[in-house]
């Protein structure tokens, strides 16, 4: 399985991303080993995600959801909560 995932900065900014392991990639963009944004903005924690079977699937959506607006984003998580 292939994850998308949107992390929140300790400076409450939005990553988008793709990974297998949620736990292993949230635990390398904290050691300062993953993404340089993530790094710059202090680290954080994934608050959304979503599952695929392939990894071009994850990719595309990660694709869509970029192009989102900082709000847009935002309520794509305040949804998935109220699912929950």
């Amino acid at each position: 399985m292939h994850y998308f995932y949107i992390l929140k900065c300790r400076d409450k900014s939005l990553y988008s991303g793709v990974a297998k392991d949620l736990e292993k990639r949230e635990a390398v963009h904290n050691s300062g080993k993953g993404s340089k944004y993530v790094w710059a903005h202090g680290g954080g924690k994934i608050i959304y995600s979503e599952k695929f079977k392939t990894i071009g699937k994850a990719l595309r959506r990660e694709a869509e959801v970029k192009k989102f607006s900082r709000r847009e984003k935002l309520g794509l998580i305040k949804l998935a909560k109220r699912k929950k």
